[in-house]
């Protein structure tokens, strides 16, 4: 892969055979100011062509032709495709992950703060990016993906997932009725809950959570990065951050993977 572009892998995903990942970070790009510098987000307001050089920075970082990367327009649901090519941005389908077993062709996410899960069954070759928020894990984006790659030829017990950079717990405050939300669909679900130092607050695991959802769906293996976007500045854009700063906008970063 190039030096151009730093990446962040999965060990586990790293060993598999024939496949090729990366979560992005935010350096390595020509994109300027609070988009500095490898946004990879049409839908921020930065300069589309600063997104697209960015973007085949990254796809030469794949060892994916220009143009062979398939991102969803994405709209935190729990719904999930199967791509045999890529698309338009504007013929890109509202879901949530993408599923394929196209070689050469890289699957996608975009993310600043929730969870971008990778995922591979090298054996049946297929893969899948999957973008999981608190709203699409607790939906079932997940369980959706792996369902997308089964119908591909993949089984579960054989995937290998991985949690890239997320918001982390110490990170993630919420508020009573988040709480409710989540311990009234499954009381178990008090554990990925901590105190928070604000009264009447708590902390939210989602890393946690989306990695029990994963073990839940029997799939393989689970790695999980451990790695915090929002206390990260330099190598990370977040939504959280760029809020709690008042911030108009800010960058997307990428995570990927391919069937070399």
């Amino acid at each position: 892969m190039t030096d151009a572009v730093p990446i962040v892998q999965s060990a586990l995903l790293g060993a598999l055979p024939g496949v090729r990942h990366a979560f992005f970070t935010r350096e390595g790009g020509v994109s300027q100011g609070l988009y500095a510098s490898l946004n990879g987000g049409l839908g921020s307001n930065d300069d589309p062509e600063a997104v697209r050089e960015n973007r085949r920075r990254m796809t030469e970082a794949l060892g994916v032709e220009p143009g062979r990367l398939a991102v969803p327009w994405q709209v935190h649901s729990a719904d999930s495709v199967a791509a045999a090519g890529p698309w338009s941005r504007d013929g890109a389908p509202h879901v949530d992950a993408v599923a394929t077993a196209t070689r050469g062709l890289a699957v996608a996410v975009t993310i600043a703060d929730c969870g971008p899960i990778l995922l591979a069954d090298p054996n049946a070759g297929v893969v899948a990016a999957a973008h999981a928020g608190w709203k699409g894990a607790f939906s079932g984006v997940l369980e959706s993906t792996l369902a997308r790659m089964e119908e591909l030829g993949a089984s579960r017990q054989a995937v290998t997932a991985a949690l890239g950079p997320c918001i982390r717990q110490q990170s993630y405050e919420v508020g009573p009725e988040f709480v409710a939300r989540f311990t009234t669909a499954d009381p178990a679900n008090a554990r990925f809950f901590a105190e928070s130092p604000k009264l009447g607050h708590s902390l939210f695991d989602l890393g946690g959570y989306v990695v029990a959802r994963l073990e839940a769906a029997g799939v393989g293996a689970v790695d999980d990065l451990g790695i915090d976007t929002y206390a990260d500045e330099r190598r990370f854009f977040s939504f959280r951050r760029a809020t709690h700063r008042g911030e108009p906008d800010y960058g997307r970063l990428i995570a990927a993977i391919a069937l070399s």
